[in-house]
């Protein structure tokens, strides 16, 4: 049989239990260096960050600053700014990435799969023709091409010239 290896998932399963001590993922993000966090791009109200654990490259989140469980406890001014985000953190992929499509959900609460159940967040995750991820379907592995440094050096980039998108 033949070994796939998954380095990056090591870090994980090492840390996961310590992440859960350290306190909310989304909440600590925004007092570290956006290098270091991998943070993209902050805006007043919320925050886009790649996914540091990426079902593929390119794999980005977009959370509100406040610690709040659910949509339904956003404000108004909440809402508007993780969409913004996420159209922004869109045309960044698209410039940067080319994909064919995207996922885009969030899971709400443990029970819905929830990696971080006490601060709502938004997954933007692209897709490219052909990309079946048959890897996580037969080996429990994610094949990752593009180092997360990388990734946050190419979406930094597209993000500086984009416009706000305002019509």
């Amino acid at each position: 049989m033949d070994i796939l290896w998954a380095g990056w998932r090591s870090e994980y399963v090492r840390t996961a239990e310590r992440l859960d001590d350290a306190g909310c993922l989304f909440c600590r993000l925004p007092t570290e260096p956006d290098d270091e966090a991998l943070v993209l791009e902050r805006a007043e109200r919320a925050f886009s960050v790649l996914n540091r654990f990426p079902y593929t490259s390119g794999h980005l989140m977009v959370a509100p600053y406040r610690h709040v469980a659910t949509p339904k406890d956003l404000d108004h001014g909440e809402r508007l700014a993780i969409w913004d985000l996420i159209a922004r953190s869109q045309r960044a992929l698209e410039a940067a990435m080319s994909p064919a499509g995207f996922n885009l959900g969030a899971n709400v609460g443990k029970v819905a799969g929830a990696g971080v159940p006490g601060h709502f967040h938004m997954h933007l995750v692209p897709r490219w023709a052909g990309d079946t991820n048959f890897m996580s379907s037969v080996g429990s592995t994610r094949v990752v091409p593009e180092a997360l440094e990388d990734t946050w050096e190419r979406l930094r980039a597209a993000l500086s010239t984009i416009g706000d998108g305002a019509d």
